[in-house]
């Protein structure tokens, strides 16, 4: 095992692992003892030293993850970044009473990256090696949009819950894989000879930015495993279990380990579509943008958009590792996507089924034209 090996176990999410090593290093015992194989293999990897196989013992999934800063108290509301500059002192040399302004010299500062920060240039420095392309799709998001408010009003007035349009996204993703498993595959050199390996189950990544108490984040993107498995509703449960248990720190190694796609969603920053760099082990990275109607169109009122029937659309990219996957496989994947989110093979009928909704999902149908020579609306005709 060597530094890149270590890198594809665990991506993005090995800042957390080099965290945990300092601490390690410092007194073994403060680390949960389900971390200990972990560590010292890693600690072989730093010097250098030939690693001997471990057969990880199963993580439970109540195993706590131990950071040197622990975060089960950040409040859900994301704290701001911006720090106000502190008042910069005036230089001996400058004139007690000169009235024209004096240019102070200062020095560059320089910030040693560590933790997350630092992990996070090694991935990024590792992802260059990958030859990645990206495919674009928008997407009209009218019935995902409407198919969402009927379930929530559901579960309000039942259980309780709700349903947000990255679960629904994420889903439509996991069978798209199934559908066409050509995209979960991921590139590795097996003998020194170019392979395309194809796991044998779908690890669902999940990005997952956590606030912390110094106003950084960290992400975290730890994955549901064997997701091609789940309907909705299992789905659903360990979507929000997992977030749940990253904001009260309570993950695992083993939630880290294996992820083979993963969703990420700028979009609720209000980022239209965007090209997230791909980690080692993965074959593709979708990327969900922000929900909303085409940028030519929100000077409208709400009333003149219902009347044009203007949609709000979402746009997918699809990050994918160009030795395994192709162009046109990437197209596809999304256009089965697509086909998904607009209700056909029966999407919303299986999601409504799942969760025991009595009711027919909206479908999607083309607008008509009235063709009217005048002004007159249809209630004056009538």
């Amino acid at each position: 095992m060597d530094n890149s090996q270590s890198g594809q176990e665990f991506g993005a999410n090995e800042w957390l692992v080099d965290e945990m090593y300092g601490q390690w290093l410092v007194n073994p015992d403060s680390v949960d003892k389900e971390w200990q194989p972990i560590l010292e293999r890693y600690h072989q990897v730093k010097l250098g030293q030939p690693v001997s196989p471990v057969i990880a013992a199963p993580v439970a999934a109540s195993t706590p993850v131990t950071e040197a800063t622990p975060t089960g108290s950040i409040p859900l509301v994301a704290k701001t970044t911006r720090v106000e500059p502190k008042p910069q002192p005036i230089p001996a040399q400058a004139p007690a009473n000169s009235t024209t302004p004096v240019a102070e010299e200062s020095e560059d500062q320089i910030n040693i990256l560590k933790g997350m920060s630092k992990t996070l240039a090694a991935n990024m420095d590792a992802s260059l090696s990958i030859p990645t392309a990206t495919s674009v799709r928008a997407i009209p998001a009218k019935l995902l949009i409407d198919n969402r408010i009927v379930i929530n009003s559901h579960l309000g007035r039942t259980r309780g819950g709700k349903v947000s349009f990255t679960h629904i996204i994420g889903y439509a993703i996991i069978r798209a894989l199934k559908e066409f498993p050509s995209q979960n595959v991921y590139y590795e050199e097996v003998e020194g000879k170019p392979a395309a390996v194809s796991p044998a189950n779908i690890n669902f990544g999940l990005a997952i930015d956590i606030p912390k108490p110094d106003g950084s984040r960290a992400l975290l993107v730890p994955n549901i495993k064997k997701a091609q498995r789940l309907n909705f509703a299992e789905y659903l449960s360990a979507y929000e279990d997992l977030v749940k248990r990253a904001r009260d720190n309570k993950l695992t190694a083993e939630d880290f380990s294996g992820t083979t796609a993963s969703l990420t969603n700028p979009g609720g920053i209000g980022t239209v579509h965007s090209v997230p760099r791909l980690t080692k082990g993965q074959g593709c990275i979708i990327g969900a943008g922000a929900l909303d109607y085409p940028a030519e169109f929100q000077g409208m009122s709400e009333e003149h958009l219902a009347k044009l029937g203007v949609s709000k659309v979402i746009t997918l990219t699809s990050t994918y590792d160009h030795r395994v996957i192709q162009g046109a496989g990437s197209g596809e994947f999304l256009r089965i996507i697509h086909e998904l989110l607009l209700g056909e093979r029966g999407f919303y009928d299986e999601i409504f089924a799942d969760l025991r909704i009595p009711y027919q999902p909206i479908r999607w149908a083309t607008d008509f034209d009235k063709s009217d020579s005048d002004s007159r609306s249809k209630e004056t005709r009538v």
